[in-house]
């Protein structure tokens, strides 16, 4: 069994071992060539979207792709779309008015390091890009790009990402409910993350079987993505988690960890990775990575 898992956890490994260098080039590739009109807007875009994270999304756009039947490499566009969506985020929830955090990812926040109005701007530009870059891929069908598309913009606005942001900030100081949490979670962590699923399965032009798949496994792993993150802001360290540790103790916000305790908490982030293990089960060998990286992402230090 101890071999079993090894091999498994090797076999993660090695996928993201494959992907990471292709993400960061394709990355690098599209912001070089953005046409910026001004050098230090690209340098802060650039700053908080290359070398830098787990790239969790688009690994997940890519072998959903793979897992569908499609060839992952024609859903780039698609994994590096939802990936600046995702550093747009995170330029974004650092700033002042929102989380005010001054580290991100182990270096100095995108507003310490520009300034505050330069790293606005730079998450407009990135959110911006990742629709132009989308919309450019022709390794898919004109379709299948208005589609994923589409899929992506509702995830990041006022029904998905955008949404659960007003609802985190509107909750600061109160004691709300579960479902209250796990509304807002849906919105600011979930709806990304099975955005990136959903799109790996469009660019494989997948079957609603399989799309519906994506979306139970995406919407447990976000859930308990979520809830350890909650658990890391207690237990970790910042250099560990290569940022501000303790931020929603400080925030005065209701989390998974002060609603049901350190324990129970725990005990719902894994009951939420085995119902996403149990959502891809069908597929089989295909069912492999994902399998793994449901358990890696709740075992997470960072």
């Amino acid at each position: 069994m101890m071999e079993m898992m090894k091999f498994m956890r090797n076999q993660v490994k090695e996928v993201q071992d494959l992907w990471l260098p292709k993400i960061e080039a394709a990355l690098d590739q599209y912001t070089a060539d953005c046409g910026s009109l001004h050098p230090e807007l690209l340098e802060a875009m650039r700053y908080s979207l290359l070398d830098a994270g787990k790239r969790i999304r688009p690994i997940l756009v890519l072998e959903f792709c793979r897992a569908a039947g499609g060839e992952p490499e024609n859903a780039m566009p698609f994994a590096c779309g939802v990936e600046m969506i995702h550093s747009c985020s995170l330029i974004h929830d650092d700033l002042p008015c929102m989380d005010d955090d001054e580290l991100r990812r182990g270096k100095a926040s995108c507003h310490i390091k520009f300034g505050e109005d330069t790293a606005l701007l730079a998450g407009d530009a990135l959110q911006m890009l990742a629709f132009d870059v989308m919309l450019q891929a022709d390794t898919v069908s004109p379709a299948q790009v208005v589609k994923a598309t589409r899929a992506l913009a509702h995830a990041s606005g006022a029904a998905g990402m955008v949404g659960g942001q007003v609802i985190d900030l509107q909750n600061e100081g109160k004691q709300v409910s579960i479902e209250d949490l796990r509304q807002m979670d849906s919105g600011k962590t979930g709806a990304i993350i099975k955005a990136a699923c959903v799109m790996g399965v469009i660019a494989a032009d997948g079957s609603d079987e399989m799309m519906a798949i994506a979306e139970e496994y995406a919407e447990n792993i976000g859930i308990a993505f979520q809830i350890t993150d909650d658990i890391l802001d207690v237990t970790s360290d910042t250099d560990t988690l290569g940022k501000p540790v303790a931020s929603d103790i400080e925030n005065d916000k209701s989390t998974y960890v002060s609603l049901l305790g350190l324990d129970k908490a725990r005990q719902e982030a894994a009951r939420h990775t085995a119902l996403a293990v149990e959502a891809v089960a069908p597929l089989g060998e295909k069912a492999v990575f994902l399998t793994e990286f449901a358990k890696m992402l709740a075992g997470r230090i960072n």
